[in-house]
């Protein structure tokens, strides 16, 4: 059994940063794909981004290209984002998601999922 356990997650102003981590322990995600999904209240649940074992990303969601990265540390099977020039529409519980198929990933069906840390982006 896999457990992801996301941190890094807190209240920051406008235009600051901060860098999620989602640690993953029970065995080593190679060969699974790891994402990053965030969910503001009264909004479905949106698909922030994605990163393969060999390190190739793709950013899905529109408004965080440019501000967000995604990368990953195998050695320490971990997985972050790193959010700049943070805006208030950024608030959301961001989650962390783990799938052999960036497919199910993608969509929302991943094997293993983290319990979420909350971003706040005050104005």
């Amino acid at each position: 059994q896999v457990q992801l356990v996301e941190s890094g997650g807190g209240l920051v102003q406008a235009g600051g940063s901060l860098r999620l981590s989602c640690a993953a322990s029970g065995r080593t995600l190679s060969e699974y794909v790891m994402g990053w999904f965030r969910q503001a209240p009264g909004k479905e649940r949106e698909s922030v981004g994605r990163i393969s074992w060999s390190g190739s990303n793709t950013l899905d969601a529109n408004s965080v290209k440019g501000r967000f990265t995604i990368s990953r540390d195998n050695a320490k099977n971990t997985a972050y984002l790193q959010m700049n020039s943070l805006k208030p529409e950024d608030t959301a519980k961001y989650y962390c998601a783990a799938d052999r198929s960036a497919l199910r990933l993608m969509t929302g069906r991943s094997e293993y999922w983290g319990q979420g840390t909350q971003v706040t982006v005050s104005s």
